[in-house]
């Protein structure tokens, strides 16, 4: 059962290339939680939810997988959950 669960958004995705080729080696994400200036005031926008509870997150990930290269774009919003893992 997850713990938390987290509403984020792309902020940015940054390319890495090595090699005389210049092959991409990495892709970089860097997403926020989700806010707005704005909510309505009865609360119907659910990034109202989130925000209330996680007014504030950062998350970098460094992506390796070359199936995954071009899959996440600024603005794109996603749930993350935090689930215990064994040791």
């Amino acid at each position: 059962m997850s713990k938390m669960r987290a509403k984020m958004q792309v902020g940015f995705v940054q390319e890495h290339f090595y090699g005389p080729e210049k092959s991409k080696s990495q892709e970089t994400l860097a997403m926020h939680a989700v806010a707005a200036s704005k909510y309505p005031e009865d609360g119907s926008d659910e990034d109202n939810t989130f925000a209330k509870f996680s007014p504030g997150a950062n998350l970098s990930i460094n992506i390796a997988n070359p199936a995954l290269f071009g899959q996440f774009k600024v603005g794109e919003k996603y749930y993350v959950d935090f689930t215990a893992a064994p040791d």
